[in-house]
């Protein structure tokens, strides 16, 4: 059922506020957006390095938000998109941009913590601004690299701290301690209180920290086409899925 701009324009007002700008027939969703036509404006920096064409491929969007990054993988053709999230609000926002658009777009109430409850793999996972939020950030690296990413996995995150990053070895003695004072070596700074006003802003990795995350959870980075986003492909954890899961048997 199609409906008038005005019938959009209140059902936009109805369901904010909004953190995913986007243009619904005309009709914006988060015109004064505080980075402004986000994330239209952040995805035009890494939009190419995702493939154009995703016929008969399966998606799932974590954190999916209003269903922008849905919304956008479904018009390169995806055959199905499923868009989880735990904020009711985000998924009432999700589930009206694709009526407004006809997109036949799958979305659901779920944590990332419970991905391993679709008990399927997708060939493009996108866990997009999501990281920084949780309490546990590298445990739902682990849990999407175990259950639901088939191959590529598009990231983002915030970042602070130094660009640069440092070569890491294999192993440290105990008494080499100047490599913590080293800005190039991955670090992850827990905000106890709020960061931006935001009291579910816990995590903020530097570059390094980031990238160090990304491969101990299994995914090899493939390109870093936008300061804060990576394209990776999952591949073998570097110490072996036992060292994340151990068999029972050997739990402490």
């Amino acid at each position: 059922m199609s409906l008038s701009s005005s019938e959009i324009e209140g059902r936009i007002r109805e369901l904010g506020p909004w953190f995913h700008n986007i243009d619904l027939q005309g009709q914006l969703t988060a015109p004064d957006h505080f980075l402004g036509n986000y994330p239209r404006q952040k995805f035009r920096k890494f939009a190419d390095a995702i493939p154009a064409d995703l016929t008969g491929k399966t998606v799932l969007d974590i954190g999916c938000n209003g269903g922008f990054y849905s919304l956008e993988m479904k018009r390169r053709g995806a055959e199905r998109v499923l868009g989880v999230d735990f904020d009711d609000a985000y998924l009432a926002q999700a589930r009206f941009v694709a009526e407004v658009e006809g997109a036949d777009i799958e979305f659901r109430q779920l944590s990332v913590y419970d991905v391993g409850k679709l008990g399927e793999k997708f060939d493009v996972v996108l866990f997009m601004g999501v990281l920084y939020h949780l309490r546990h950030p590298l445990l739902a690296l682990d849990l999407i690299r175990e259950h639901v990413a088939d191959d590529l996995l598009v990231f983002q995150s915030m970042q602070r701290g130094s660009k640069d990053v440092a070569e890491v070895a294999e192993n440290y003695p105990f008494e080499n301690t100047k490599l913590f004072d080293d800005p190039a070596f991955p670090h992850m700074s827990f905000i106890e209180h709020r960061y931006a006003d935001d009291p579910t802003n816990w995590w903020v990795p530097n570059r390094a920290g980031m990238e160090a995350m990304l491969r101990s959870a299994g995914f090899r980075i493939e390109a870093h086409p936008e300061q804060e986003v990576y394209i990776c492909r999952t591949t073998d954890r570097p110490y072996g899925a036992e060292a994340v899961y151990p068999a029972k048997g050997d739990r402490a």
